[in-house]
């Protein structure tokens, strides 16, 4: 036979056996061979039925390749004439063979417009997307500057989400901006969960904001209810989350208008189950409040976004401190943010309150926002205030610190630091946290802080 006419015939029977094998695995045919079998089987177990994952196939390939060597040819078993499937094996394991899947290396031009883009060098070599046209990579920086980001804007785009990039810029991306700059959404806002640029306009953005609109109402509740929670818009799913949840919400008897205030506040409410909103109910009950208290929405705004295991955890942690059931329960009715914070944190006001402030468990438990204060950013501050005043004999020694410390920065300001500042202008001083606050005086000696 001619060898051309051999070669030609013999790549294509197989060519035709590579399909069938390939396609024998990848459908979930069983091949009757064993080791065909005992694949299909027992499929890794992170792979879903009828699919597989990039490594799986590439797997795959090389093993069926190397089965495919076993079937014989018009050769037939004459070792002096070449295998065809020979040069398909050498092709199926060279890193270029499977087209669409990451390249190990990375892209040298990549590397280099990422960091032009103001990503370090490591972060820029960790992207394993390539930048094919840095033309419309330029164009759609420049799209981004027109509606209002700034250098620091795109840099934080890119770090969060490099495939911005290679979006067309006005078919794909100006909608989306003119979008969420009808409904002022401020590009930092943007820069941060990038990926919303990324979802649909037509199947997912414009049917949310609009099941919001029912909602919510005015669209500047709505564009606030996004800039509280971006990533939120991203993540749920209009029929499988919104809607849902919205629905259990109102059969839970949540009137309408505290749902248009829970959403305003958190939207991050519309991404958890069905069954989670039922349990964060009636734990919130448990506590003592309805669902027509002003505190309720606030209180499912943040169990929300604590599993109910970390709220356990946070109760034990204010029970291991002496704080009674009863009295934990009034805190979080007054204040359901002390559940929030870190374990750490809550541990270093406590510490602070009760060792170097020397208050009763009772008084800081009576005024939970006292926990939300920043400990370095205000209660420190405020209690240096107050120590020089003290000093300087401007206030009553006397006073009631646990209710001196209460206020926004404003009324704490006008009344402490603005009011004395001509005649003592260290209080200045002590609230820029210049002077540092060492404790307080007890009729003319110095009670210091605990180490």
């Amino acid at each position: 036979m001619n060898f051309s006419l051999w070669k030609k015939k013999a790549g294509i029977k197989g060519k035709l056996a590579l399909t069938r094998i390939f396609q024998s695995d990848l459908s979930g045919n069983l091949f009757n061979s064993t080791a065909s079998s005992s694949v299909a089987q027992n499929p890794p177990a992170h792979s879903s039925p009828g699919k597989a994952a990039p490594g799986m196939f590439a797997s795959i390939c090389r093993r069926r390749l190397l089965r495919l060597r076993q079937i014989p040819s018009d050769a037939g078993i004459n070792p002096s004439l070449p295998n065809p499937s020979d040069a398909l094996l050498s092709h199926a394991c060279s890193s270029a063979a499977l087209a669409g899947f990451p390249v190990s290396k990375p892209c040298p031009t990549t590397i280099s417009y990422l960091i032009s883009c103001g990503l370090s060098p490591a972060a820029a070599s960790a992207c394993k997307r390539r930048i094919r046209s840095t033309a419309k990579a330029d164009a759609v920086r420049a799209l981004l500057r027109t509606y209002g980001y700034t250098d620091a804007d795109i840099t934080e785009v890119v770090r969060r989400d490099p495939s911005i990039l290679i979006l067309d810029p006005d078919r794909i991306l100006r909608p989306k901006l003119n979008l969420f700059a009808s409904l002022r959404v401020k590009p930092r806002t943007l820069a941060t969960a990038p990926t919303l640029l990324t979802r649909s306009l037509d199947k997912h953005l414009l049917p949310c904001i609009q099941f919001l609109r029912g909602i919510i109402g005015v669209d500047s509740d709505v564009s606030s209810a996004i800039c509280r929670a971006p990533r939120a818009l991203h993540q749920a799913d209009l029929n499988k989350n919104m809607r849902p949840v919205v629905d259990a919400l109102r059969r839970l008897g949540l009137p309408d208008k505290s749902i248009s205030r829970l959403l305003t506040i958190d939207m991050c409410v519309l991404t958890i189950s069905v069954d989670r909103i039922t349990q964060i109910f009636d734990d919130i009950k448990a506590l003592g409040l309805g669902v027509t208290d002003t505190g309720f929405v606030y209180g499912v705004s943040r169990f929300c976004r604590l599993s109910r295991e970390t709220c356990l955890r946070k109760v034990a942690l204010y029970r291991s401190f002496g704080v009674s059931e009863g009295d934990l329960q009034k805190a979080i009715k007054r204040q359901p943010t002390i559940l929030g914070f870190s374990d750490e944190s809550i541990k270093k006001k406590l510490r602070f309150f009760l060792d170097d402030l020397k208050f009763e468990l009772s008084e800081v438990m009576e005024r939970p926002v006292l926990i939300g204060y920043s400990l370095e950013k205000t209660i420190i501050p405020r209690c240096a205030v107050i120590s020089v005043l003290m000093r300087e004999r401007k206030i009553d020694p006397n006073i009631k610190l646990p209710w001196t410390l209460l206020g926004s920065a404003k009324v704490f300001s006008e009344r402490y630091v603005l009011r004395h500042a001509q005649d003592v202008p260290d209080v200045v001083k002590a609230y820029e946290g210049k002077i540092a606050f060492e404790g307080f005086r007890d009729r003319d000696v110095l009670v210091p802080l605990k180490p």
